[in-house]
């Protein structure tokens, strides 16, 4: 989540979710009576002489919408806020209309309170730290690349080498396509490049990866300063390469602090007293509530699966309960990636016990 705050005001906060568990932190932060600003659009009537009553203009507008109802759209990746327009920047929308907006992943709103309490100052600073990754599952005929933000990955289409042509040598040719082949997936790349606190990860089966890992260091512009990494032993491309990756051991060791991680050994740790018959875990929402009530919860995880079993008021309101215990970690996952398919397999809501419970 990045957030700011707004230099000439004590109670606004810029702030722009970038994955799916800063838009549940956001969704526990935002509360009625609050005040948002941000860009939407609106349809606007015409009044022209010959225009149709029904028709409408849409148009984009900034407005400061005062919050009276707030909740997820369907999934967990999109908020859907209601409520009362204060100001807007259009002297065709008068104040006291009513309005939705939709808030998605990288959308950025300036969030108001009348006064911000240190959960609140928690809930959208806790992931500030967390690292970004850029995966590159590739071979001699294709890439994907794929950006990993928590527990949430965004794949951007594939980029094929293309062996054909007849003008070269089968030496000339291999050599021009593999540089315009790697020229290719440095332009998908640079969209990356200013981000801070990004690192590379280049997989795959053959030795493909290897000269492309090459080829960006020689790119002292653009990627000297870069934490580029080169992994052995995924044996697989394309997009399922980042499947089989974040599923292997060399994942759980490069990326043992960050949230999937974290998840991952999660679930094995569950799968693992499962097979031995110990109960040191709670699945379901059920044991999870009863969990809580020995304050026996020590980590959290869930996916938009848990809304199946428990309205979402109360399970916001249970979640918020669970976090202010000491030291309850919680974590979010959607089904961008195997871990949130797996976390939705076992009814949504999963947690790591401190100790054994019948």
């Amino acid at each position: 989540m990045k957030t700011n705050k707004i230099k000439d005001s004590e109670n606004r906060f810029t702030i722009t979710p970038e994955e799916p568990d800063d838009l549940f932190n956001l969704r526990r932060t935002i509360e009625i009576g609050d005040n948002i600003i941000a860009d939407t659009t609106r349809v606007i009537k015409q009044d022209k002489e010959f225009a149709r009553p029904d028709k409408g203009e849409r148009v984009k507008v900034r407005i400061n919408l005062r919050v009276e109802k707030i909740s997820f759209d369907d999934t967990i990746d999109r908020l859907k806020i209601s409520g009362i327009i204060i100001t807007s920047n259009n002297e065709s929308i008068p104040r006291g209309l009513y309005h939705s907006l939709g808030i998605k992943i990288n959308d950025t709103i300036i969030l108001e309170k009348e006064r911000w309490n240190e959960n609140n100052i928690k809930l959208i600073t806790n992931s500030a730290s967390e690292l970004k990754y850029i995966l590159i599952s590739m071979d001699s005929e294709e890439t994907s690349i794929a950006k990993l933000n928590g527990t949430n990955l965004k794949i951007i289409p594939n980029i094929y080498s293309g062996k054909s042509g007849k003008r070269y040598t089968a030496n000339q040719k291999n050599e021009i396509q593999m540089k315009s082949y790697f020229e290719n997936i440095k332009k998908s790349l640079d969209i990356y490049k200013e981000e801070a606190g990004i690192k590379i990860i280049i997989f795959g089966p053959g030795e493909t990866k290897r000269k492309f890992l090459n080829y960006l260091k020689e790119k002292k512009e653009s990627y000297e300063n870069k934490d580029l990494t080169l992994v052995e032993g995924i044996e697989t491309s394309g997009e399922d390469g980042f499947f089989v990756f974040l599923r292997s051991d060399a994942m759980k060791e490069m990326l043992a602090n960050s949230k999937i991680a974290i998840v991952s050994t999660i679930l094995d740790n569950i799968m693992y007293q499962i097979n031995k018959g110990e109960k040191k875990f709670a699945i379901g929402i059920n044991e999870i509530k009863y969990a809580d009530s020995l304050n026996a919860i020590d980590t959290l995880v869930y996916s938009d699966k848990v809304f199946f079993e428990i309205k979402e008021d109360e399970f916001i309101k249970m979640l918020n309960e669970i976090e202010s215990k000491k030291n309850v970690k919680t974590f979010a996952t959607d089904s961008s990636t195997d871990i949130g398919m797996r976390v939705s397999s076992l009814g949504g809501i999963i947690a790591i016990l401190r100790y054994q419970i019948n």
